[in-house]
């Protein structure tokens, strides 16, 4: 699959942006662990314009983890391309432009997936930010607004029309939030459009290995996102590559495997984030790292709780020492 010249191999596994969650230091580990392509947190492009402090540094990437996209988010034509400007100017691989999160905060304003009540704009911000930079242009998107409103089809055509090279397409709509099954039937009828020449990328509860390789075979997509599931669980994407190249799935990481990469972790970032923000960030990874752990409970609500960096450090450690 192509994203014009950037190859990423026969059938990409991609991490899904996140907003608190692929932050540097765990795109890095994900990548360790085979995703093929990274995306930062979804950055505000009124933040960007704003030079506001949280914004400018989701654009930290790093050379390890390339291939790497830059995901922007707004509602205005202006403040779109000027972000997607300073975004180039970070050097990734790729721009994304999100018109997919369903959160209220971003709808009310227009933006993510409340574009999907204005297609029409949606094709113009979109037209105006591929024209605005050099670097390929990608879509996150939805199946529509509601259960009465997915023309995701026809959407995918006139995205493609006007310049994107590649669309994520999550199966869900706006309404249903995360709730329900992903739908993967219209994701498949985009894909079968004869008139699509891009890549189609599947999205939406894609949790196993057994997972990626029905959405390849049953609906013919070009790749997968993965977005929730890999929280806390980066061996997911080590599981997917080995499945489908081997046809079995490795062993679940030990104890110590798990603690360790936790501290990694926290410690990669403590250094970009800070330590406050790194430690009550970090809290949502917890029960990903060591899911299925016996008697993890204590040590869970230690590590939710503390804000004391070497507590914290001290209880993984001690995690890492134990035999598995």
């Amino acid at each position: 699959m192509k994203i014009r010249d950037l190859d990423l191999g026969d059938f990409p596994v991609l991490l899904a942006p996140l907003e608190d969650i692929t932050d540097v230091s765990y795109r890095l580990i994900c990548k360790e662990q085979g995703a093929d392509m990274v995306y930062t947190e979804f950055v505000s492009s009124d933040g960007l314009i704003r030079d506001a402090h949280k914004s400018l540094r989701k654009l930290v990437t790093l050379e390890a983890e390339r291939p790497v996209g830059i995901q922007i988010f707004g509602a205005d034509l202006d403040s779109m391309v000027e972000a997607a400007r300073y975004a180039e100017s970070a050097n990734p691989d790729v721009i994304d432009i999100n018109w997919g999160c369903p959160v209220k905060k971003v709808v009310s304003k227009g933006a993510g997936s409340g574009i999907l009540k204005d297609i029409p704009k949606m094709i113009r911000i979109t037209e105006a930010v591929v024209k605005a930079v050099n670097l390929p242009v990608t879509v996150k998107t939805r199946l529509g607004w509601d259960e009465t409103d997915k023309p995701i089809v026809e959407v995918a055509e006139r995205l493609q029309d006007v310049g994107i090279e590649a669309i994520t397409i999550h199966g869900r709509t706006r309404s249903q939030l995360y709730s329900g099954v992903a739908d993967w039937t219209l994701i498949g009828r985009v894909k079968d459009n004869q008139r699509m020449r891009i890549p189609v990328i599947g999205n939406g509860d894609i949790s196993s290995p057994e997972h990626v390789v029905n959405a390849k075979n049953r609906y013919g997509v070009d790749g997968v996102m993965i977005g929730r599931a890999a929280i806390g669980n980066p061996w997911l994407f080590a599981s997917v590559k080995q499945f489908m190249a081997e046809g079995t799935i490795p062993t679940e990481p030990t104890l110590t495997v798990r603690a360790k990469t936790a501290l990694r972790h926290l410690e990669t970032a403590i250094e970009y984030k800070g330590e406050r923000t790194a430690l009550v960030e970090m809290r949502k990874f917890y029960s990903g790292y060591f899911k299925g752990v016996p008697h993890f409970k204590t040590h869970k609500m230690q590590l939710i709780t503390s804000l004391n960096v070497e507590e914290i450090k001290s209880i993984l450690a001690d995690l890492a020492s134990i035999e598995s």
